[in-house]
């Protein structure tokens, strides 16, 4: 039994684990962006010719510190070539580098490759070649943090590369994503239930392509003439060979049983040509059906009531313009709808918004990588329930009222929000006490916003029934008063048990969204985290931030996203420095920063504990904005209290502050006391909350508040001395 490594792209490794472990491997354990695996030697062939997700098969060799070129030379010369490759043989390496001294992957391959032709000249006095595109060998060097491994590439090139391929589009999809694609679709499962695989909007024919082959157990790799392994010196020729004519036999009789039952169409007569060529190069030609139309033309083939619909549309990155995109997933969402009850359909989105266009309701997302590009695969079971319109049933007399109210706030302040830009705002809070949430909008110029609903607390003596009605009528009413489809309606419900009533278990859903505020972009998540990224209160705080900003060195303490820096930097702080302990919202304030275009030293991020860094710093700031949480007992720092622990964090912010420099203080405990005793000794204070809270918030006004504070002026040595002497006198 020996030790391999199959890589993969990004979110397929726990299927090609399975895969794997189905094609005779006695232990597969899913990695990033691969799979670990022990097997024989017919295990990892077997691998190389039947797996359809893996992009190589790797046989490891060695692992050694490689923190130098020298070490590197060593580390490689101290395997023995002559096992591997022949004198008169030929050679290339594949080299990658990550968080290691030697950064340039190019001289680490040359480095490698002449540690063994080096040995061979030693040696034999005559060393192999090298050829980059069918060497006899191939090697994997991956260098991460100074340590290397070194692998025999079994597959000697991608896997994807089936051998069909004659022409591709502008775009062209992976085939090992297209077979991924299928099977999370459950293309195996319909087929052998006799359903049709159609795909609408079909480029080069991939995703048929590999549906016939799967549903013909043809071998992807039956079509492909060269491996990595065919010039090794260890590669068993007559355990090649078998495997091999197993994989002919049972393709022949694949082929034989296939029906004909794969249905493509592209709007670009030279695509569905295309398709047409790479068809009768894999062997399937006979089984598909190509047809030149637009997808709103798309229509179940006749005889064909039951079957998969799997697309992978433009996203608007190398293909068309982002802007047309909604429209035609828009389309996409609307035929299937009206036209394949009774269907499954799966769409590989550019992205979860334009997953969203397609107005259904998914039953399953997978994050794909399609190359560098990050994706998502929407399932749908296309149920008459799902495609039929349903009349909605009328209003209660509370959400009437309800509707009645929202429709009057909206009324009043959209001129007023379309005048000062304002794009994220709060449009209800608990305004009717029986209707216990806040709906919040976020938006940006020129796209259709998304609602943000949080539900409050009911009260104790309103039952769980009576408050999931009327949270359902909140989510009804906002979508239609604010003309936002469910799909773009994020809800947060609380969850009644011991200790009270709290929020449920959120999703996971990993999706961004940028919007608009100030003429600057943020990131927002709507549904994984208790809050947004974007405390909408904060909005005229952030304003005064960037008023006060100019010329100064900006401190943000507790920085969450980086909101506030990013407002700085753009009223022209020198510089910003944000703090935060949490290294995922690190990661999201450098999405804003960089967003904003905000980048480089001047702009730097700290992962830790507020108070420690405030012990350890030596710097001044003109600027500093600490707005720290209620409470916080994290593990990896002291227990936080506001109230009790807001003076001694601001009297150690003085330390930091710069003579004419303000520290703006906020915090959102509406029970809240300054510690004026304790502070006034060495600030000017002055009380800025009123003029804090954004007129969306006036219902509520001790949402959170804000103080500024300045140093006292220094007294001039000629003061020192007056002072005394009226002291003596």
């Amino acid at each position: 039994m020996s030790a391999f490594f199959a890589t993969c792209p990004k979110g397929l490794e726990y299927l090609l684990r399975d895969e794997l472990l189905a094609l005779g491997a006695s232990e597969a354990h899913e990695a990033l962006a691969g799979v670990r695996f022990e097997g024989t030697l017919a295990t990892a062939y077997r691998a190389c010719l039947w797996s359809r997700l893996a992009s190589r098969i790797l046989l490891p060799l060695a692992e050694f510190d490689a923190a130098d070129d020298d070490a590197l030379y060593a580390g490689v010369q101290s395997i023995d070539w002559s096992a591997h490759l022949a004198p008169h043989g030929t050679l290339a390496v594949d080299a990658h580098t990550a968080l290691s001294k030697l950064t340039h992957s190019q001289f680490i391959a040359q480095r490698a490759k002449d540690a063994v032709v080096d040995q061979f000249r030693q040696r034999e006095g005559e060393r192999p070649g090298v050829d980059t595109e069918e060497p006899d060998v191939r090697l994997n060097l991956r260098l991460k943090r100074d340590r290397a491994t070194l692998s025999l590439d079994l597959a000697g090139t991608p896997l994807h590369r089936r051998g069909w391929r004659e022409q591709q589009g502008e775009a062209p999809l992976k085939e090992n994503l297209a077979a991924a694609m299928l099977l999370r679709a459950r293309w195996p499962a319909i087929c052998a239930e006799g359903g049709a695989l159609m795909d609408p909007m079909c480029g080069s024919g991939t995703l048929l392509i590999e549906g016939a082959l799967m549903a013909a157990d043809v071998a992807p790799g039956l079509r492909r003439e060269y491996f990595g392994f065919l010039g090794w010196r260890q590669h068993d020729i007559a355990l090649w060979r078998g495997l091999l004519d197993e994989a002919r036999e049972r393709a022949e009789a694949g082929l034989r049983n296939l029906r004909p039952v794969f249905f493509g169409s592209d709007a670009d007569p030279r695509m569905v040509q295309t398709a047409k060529r790479n068809a009768q190069a894999a062997g399937v030609a006979g089984f598909l059906t190509l047809e030149k139309h637009d997808v709103a033309h798309a229509a179940p083939p006749p005889g064909q009531s039951t079957g998969l619909v799997i697309t992978n549309p433009p996203y608007g990155e190398r293909l068309g313009d982002r802007a047309q995109m909604p429209q035609l997933y828009r389309t996409l969402g609307d035929v299937l709808k009206s036209r394949f009850t009774g269907w499954r359909a799966a769409v590989l989105a550019g992205d979860a918004e334009l997953g969203h266009a397609l107005g259904l309701h998914a039953d399953k997302r997978y994050a794909l990588y399609n190359g560098a590009l990050e994706t998502v695969l929407l399932t749908f079971e296309l149920s008459a329930r799902d495609t039929a319109p349903r009349e909605r049933k009328p209003l209660s007399p509370g959400a009437q009222m309800l509707k009645n109210r929202l429709e009057k706030t909206v009324r009043h302040q959209r001129k007023r929000l379309a005048r000062e830009g304002i794009f994220c705002w709060r449009a209800y809070d608990q305004d009717l006490p029986e209707y216990a949430a806040a709906i919040d909008v976020y938006g940006r110029e020129g796209e259709e916003p998304r609602l943000h609903v949080q539900e409050y607390r009911a009260p104790a003596d309103v039952p769980v029934d009576v408050a999931r009605t009327r949270l359902r009528e909140i989510v009804r009413v906002a979508g239609e008063v604010l003309g936002v489809p469910r799909e773009r309606i994020a809800l947060k419900t609380r969850e009644r048990g011991k200790g009270g009533a709290k929020y449920g278990r959120f999703d996971q859903r990993g999706e961004f969204h940028e919007v608009e505020e100030g003429g600057l972009t943020f990131l927002v998540n709507l549904t994984d985290y208790l809050d947004t990224g974007l405390f909408l209160d904060h909005r005229l705080v952030r304003a005064k931030l960037r008023e006060l900003a100019r010329g100064k060195r900006f401190l943000n303490l507790f920085a969450y996203t980086a909101t506030a820096s990013v407002y700085a930097a753009a009223g022209g702080a020198r510089d910003t420095t944000s703090v935060d302990l949490s290294g995922t919202y690190l990661e999201w304030a450098s999405r804003n920063l960089a967003r904003n275009g905000f980048t480089g030293e001047a702009h730097r991020l700290v992962q830790a504990d507020a108070t420690d860094f405030l012990r350890q710093d030596r710097s001044h700031y003109g600027l500093i904005y600490v707005d720290p949480p209620t409470f916080s007992n994290s593990k990896r720092a002291e227990d936080f209290d506001v109230q009790r622990d807001h003076a001694a964090l601001l009297l150690s912010c003085a330390d930091r502050l710069a003579g004419d420099g303000v520290i703006v203080f906020s915090n959102n405990f509406r029970r809240f006391k300054l510690d004026t005793a304790a502070l006034e000794e060495r600030f000017t204070i002055e009380d800025w909350s009123a003029p804090s809270i954004p007129f969306d918030f006036a219902r509520r006004a001790d949402i959170h508040g804000c103080w500024l504070l300045r140093l006292h002026a220094q007294a001039s040595p000629w003061e020192d001395s007056v002072r005394h002497l009226r002291g003596r006198r």
